[in-house]
């Protein structure tokens, strides 16, 4: 599905990946060893090179707007740029459905500066999916919250990928990759490998 080749920051690679339909990649590492700036990278937000290829179309063939729709970033912290979470998402048939399997329902009529931060990383999820990306990319996407919210988070993530979507996630938890069935690689110095076993890892 998403083709990496010879991606290059400043601070990042040379990254070879392959993404395929309906798979789960979890990446780990230490702080600063580059993993949100691959992110970033692979959604074209920040300066970088290389081949990126989404289902045969080179991202330089398409407008970056509609590359970063396919290949949606979910920061560790969002963006929020209005005082009501309503005006934040777009009404669809299924967004209450997926507000209340995150356990936020009544989400919408809250403003935003009520939201904790883990409510903040649901709902930056929810909204990324509006988009219907083919590829979500996540940073630590349950790092702020509790386990019941871990575990709905988790379910949604499985159901994206049921539904053929590519998910590429950072995460500190060392069960989150068993646990979703994920490949796992680790991140060092701006250079991704194959994750180190338990007795291994630092």
């Amino acid at each position: 599905m998403l083709t990496i080749e010879n991606l290059r920051t400043p601070l990042v690679g040379p990254v070879d990946l392959d993404l395929e339909k309906g798979s789960f990649t979890a990446i780990s590492g230490p702080s600063g060893a580059g993993k949100s700036l691959l992110l970033r990278a692979i959604a074209d937000l920040d300066l970088n090179s290389g081949m990126l290829t989404l289902e045969g179309t080179e991202r330089e063939k398409m407008p970056a707007p509609v590359w970063r729709r396919q290949v949606a970033f979910v920061p560790a912290e969002s963006g929020w740029w209005a005082e009501d979470v309503r005006d934040h998402f777009t009404e669809t048939p299924d967004l209450g459905k997926q507000l209340e399997a995150v356990g936020l329902k009544d989400a919408l009529s809250w403003q935003v500066s009520r939201l904790s931060t883990g409510e903040r990383q649901r709902l930056a999820l929810i909204r990324a999916l509006q988009l219907g990306p083919k590829v979500l990319l996540l940073d630590e996407p349950t790092s702020a919250l509790d386990p019941p919210s871990v575990a709905r988070v988790e379910m949604l993530m499985k159901d994206c990928t049921a539904r053929g979507c590519a998910i590429l996630f950072v995460t500190h938890d060392p069960d989150q990759p068993d646990r979703l069935g994920a490949r796992h690689l680790y991140m060092e110095s701006g250079r991704l490998s194959a994750s180190p076993s338990r007795q291994d890892a630092p």
